[in-house]
């Protein structure tokens, strides 16, 4: 976005300043390069999740709909976008249109898979007693924490600790805004 107007505005200046006769080699090189900025620009804000667009959408639908939500809906809307751009890369028969469609479908499965699980964190009983220092939001209940050993465990019901290995967690991640923190700052005041 920020190259676009440099960009143009090079392009503008050297047109009209009257250094070099029109339609000069390097004129059209500023051209071309504007352009390549306003293509990638326009390409990069289409509503397609992984792409700037459908992180917009999903930003904008998150305070609406919520966190899941946002997600899925940013997916779908991603999935019709690469299915449209599939119908384009036939029409243009371009084979790099299509791989990128391809790789954007990919990336908004990857978006529903991601949907589901947060759906079902969102949906777990929370631990009275604990709230995050940073978020605010009372952690889940259940075994979501993962320790080095590989035992999966419930780092609030232990108090940090690995039932597997014994190790004392000194920091505890928020499912919500992964963010860490000492087990004592989670601690609300009774």
């Amino acid at each position: 976005m920020a190259l676009l107007p440099v960009t143009f505005g090079c392009y503008y200046l050297f047109r009209y300043s009257g250094l070099q006769a029109p339609g000069s080699d390097f004129e059209h090189y500023l051209l071309m390069v504007t352009i390549i900025n306003l293509v990638l620009l326009c390409f990069n804000l289409l509503p397609i999740y992984p792409l700037d667009g459908g992180q917009i959408l999903r930003a904008l639908l998150w305070f609406a709909v919520g966190r899941s939500k946002s997600l899925l809906v940013a997916s779908a809307i991603g999935v019709l976008g690469g299915v449209a751009m599939i119908g384009a890369a036939f029409y243009l028969q371009s084979i790099w249109f299509g791989v990128l469609a391809v790789f954007a479908i990919q990336r908004c499965w990857i978006g529903f898979k991601q949907s589901k699980i947060l759906s079902s964190l969102e949906k777990l009983p929370r631990h009275a007693g604990y709230v995050c220092p940073e978020c605010g939001q009372a952690p889940p209940m259940g075994n979501i924490w993962i320790c080095a050993c590989g035992t999966r465990f419930d780092t609030f019901a232990t108090s940090a600790v690995c039932p597997g290995c014994g190790t004392r967690h000194e920091k505890t991640a928020c499912p919500n805004c992964r963010k860490s923190s000492e087990l004592e700052r989670w601690k609300v005041a009774s």
